[in-house]
């Protein structure tokens, strides 16, 4: 079953302005009524409250207790201090009791609107190690309003999916407006379910967010998302959160890979399917270029891997979009990327090291900030590439953290490792792989 259900605070009151039933067939208004709800305060954690009555807010927290519901109550209960939030994001690790996290959460939060997901690895400002961890993003105060919506079995229709969840943008009503999702990293053409959210949302409203991992092995990922009934576990599934705002929300997108040899013409493609370049099979093309010796293609986990180090760059206006190749077929000839690569684009052979990668930090960070218009950021979110975790290894990722934390400097941020992520903004992007995205909250 999709959902949806929206929110608008305005400070201590939350009023519900749509709960409905979004299911395939239903029109667009069907079960709607509005209420307004008093929430008590939540309990007050160790972490002072640094914004004073009556300001917008974004705040994070973060806790590896072993016991899964406390957990989440910790991490909650950090990020609140005492607050109602008008949107709870949780990122977490996929191999812990799931439910019982959530519960944690909840025993703190509420019914406030709640998304996340499963990731590789996870990071806060707190100074702590890029770890496993439960980590509880919240935002909060006035002219701020939510509607956060679900579609399930993604694989089975990724743009109709893409399309359903966007909906919830037609009930925002502030100047500033973005639609943040949070989809399964395993269900296929991830690209898809982008541009079904493009195409309802439009132009004019940015899109950001990644796809749920898990700890590299591939199996499963999973999403959150609550309602009138309780906080569901999805996996195949899309999450969203439409966002309104009186002040302005900005993207940042940056890779820190360059590209290097004469570009190559995708003269044939079917979505992530790449057919030829210059006219010739792709997997001929691509192993040529990247030399070396590569493992056999039946061999999927350690040609993966392969492969991921040695990206390609799709020509943007601007810069590059990182296609990663997965898999080949001898038979024909092809080379497959999870995101779609057009016919009559020009790819380049990319390069990158830890230096480079750490210090598209940098770019990220200036993009996304600059997108406020020179308004002071309150809050960050990151997502980011899980092979660049694979690359960046204990020591980089540390490195990473700790350059968005001084850029940062007393702004609070939170992060996680991907399967992919996601972010259009004018127009030009949409999926994304081994990249940094940076939401920011003004």
């Amino acid at each position: 079953m999709d959902q949806a259900g929206c929110w608008r605070i305005e400070g201590s009151q939350v009023t519900v302005l749509r709960a409905e039933d979004l299911s395939m067939g239903t029109p667009p208004g069907a079960g709607d009524f509005a209420m307004t709800i008093e929430w008590a305060d939540a309990p007050v954690a160790s972490r002072p409250v640094t914004a004073a009555a009556g300001q917008r807010w974004f705040a994070t927290g973060r806790s590896v207790d072993a016991d899964a519901h406390t957990a989440g109550a910790q991490a909650a209960s950090m990020a609140l201090a005492g607050r109602q939030a008008a949107l709870v994001i949780v990122f977490c690790p996929a191999d812990i009791d799931l439910a019982a996290m959530l519960e944690g959460v909840r025993s703190q939060t509420g019914t406030a609107p709640l998304i996340g997901c499963t990731g590789i690895a996870h990071y806060t400002d707190a100074d702590a190690p890029v770890e496993l961890a439960v980590v509880v993003s919240v935002l909060g105060g006035p002219g701020f309003e939510v509607c956060i919506s679900r579609a399930d079995k993604v694989s089975a229709g990724q743009r109709a999916a893409g399309e359903k969840v966007a909906e919830a943008v037609e009930s925002l009503t502030r100047e500033h407006q973005m639609l943040l999702l949070l989809l399964d990293g395993l269900a296929g053409d991830q690209h898809e379910v982008v541009r079904g959210a493009f195409s309802v949302a439009g132009a004019a409203i940015p899109l950001a967010g990644g796809c749920a991992a898990d700890n590299l092995n591939y199996a499963q990922t999973s999403q959150f998302f609550t309602d009138e009934h309780g906080v569901h576990v999805l996996t195949d599934s899309v999450v969203a959160a439409a966002i309104g705002s009186d002040a302005p929300i900005g993207v940042g997108i940056a890779h820190g890979w360059s590209k290097f040899g004469e570009p190559m013409l995708v003269t044939a493609s079917e979505g992530g399917k790449i057919m030829t370049l210059d006219d010739e099979p792709a997997l001929d093309v691509f192993l040529a270029r990247v030399g070396g010796t590569p493992p056999p293609l039946d061999d999927v986990p350690k040609f993966a891997k392969f492969a991921m180090q040695q990206p390609l760059g799709m020509s943007r206006r601007k810069t590059e979009d990182i296609r990663v190749i997965h898999g080949g077929n001898r038979a024909d000839g092809s080379v497959t990327c999870l995101a779609d690569v057009p016919a009559g684009s020009l790819l380049w052979t990319m390069r990158s090291d830890t230096a480079s990668l750490i210090a598209s930090v940098n770019d990220a960070y200036e993009e996304a900030v600059e997108s406020l218009g020179g308004a002071t950021p309150i809050g960050l979110l990151a997502f980011d590439c899980g092979v660049r975790f694979v690359m960046l290894g204990a020591s980089g990722t540390r490195e990473e953290v700790d350059l968005l934390s001084r850029r940062a400097g007393k702004v609070p941020f939170a992060g996680f490792y991907t399967y992919g992520e996601i972010a259009r903004s004018h127009g030009a992007r949409g999926m994304h792989h081994m990249t940094l995205v940076m939401l920011a909250f003004a």
